[in-house]
């Protein structure tokens, strides 16, 4: 990568992350990037192209740090517990601004669109990589599982930025906990239990 472009993705990153897709024009990427306009079109023809490496850098850095928790040697289901360290480690860290993905979702919803497309690919991978670590630890329906776990992910990415991160860390854990307690009990046995117990009529008090 050239030291122009890496400059211009390194800036247009932070500023998209920080303040949002939309809100940060061209003028303001080249003007910190110190680059010119001309400049930033040979190397990404239109917006919708920077924001695609933008994301597409993202989706990078988190497929690195998954690989490097997969080759620590925990057991399968420490590593699940690692990745979701991982997870509570971003929401805690200075400057979170909630998930790149489901902020660009947000800001791209067409479904057609590259930006849009780029989130349901990288979101297709995480679920894939999630059912194959449930599989791995133990669980026989690995993919409701891993949708369960992808979707407590999602809620402590929008929630770390508006409530107290540690908080939001602590139930999210305590959430993949329950996931790997009942990794291999029947889906449908869990809800019929669930729905039980709310029909149940209280006792009388005596």
């Amino acid at each position: 990568m050239s030291e122009a472009r890496s400059r211009l993705l390194g800036t247009a990153s932070r500023l998209f992350y920080a303040e949002g897709l939309h809100s940060v024009g061209i003028d303001r990427i080249v003007a910190e990037a110190k680059v010119t306009r001309a400049t930033l079109y040979r190397h990404f023809p239109s917006k919708d192209d920077l924001v695609v490496a933008y994301l597409t850098g993202a989706d990078e850095l988190i497929r690195a740090q998954i690989d490097t928790v997969r080759q620590a040697g925990h057991s399968p289901a420490d590593t699940v517990r690692a990745v979701a360290g991982t997870i509570a480690e971003g929401i805690r860290s200075d400057g979170f601004r909630g998930c790149a993905f489901l902020n660009a979702a947000a800001e791209y919803p067409a479904p057609d669109h590259p930006v849009h497309r780029a989130v349901l690919t990288h979101r297709q991978w995480f679920l894939d990589t999630i059912t194959e670590l449930m599989a791995d630890a133990g669980e026989t329906e690995p993919e409701p599982h891993a949708r369960h776990f992808v979707m407590l992910r999602d809620g402590a990415m929008a929630s770390g930025c508006l409530a107290d991160p540690a908080a939001v860390c602590e139930t999210f854990l305590l959430g993949v906990e329950g996931i790997l307690k009942y990794r291999d009990a029947p889906v449908v046995d869990q809800a019929a239990v669930t729905t039980r117990q709310r029909r149940r009529p209280a006792r009388a008090s005596v």
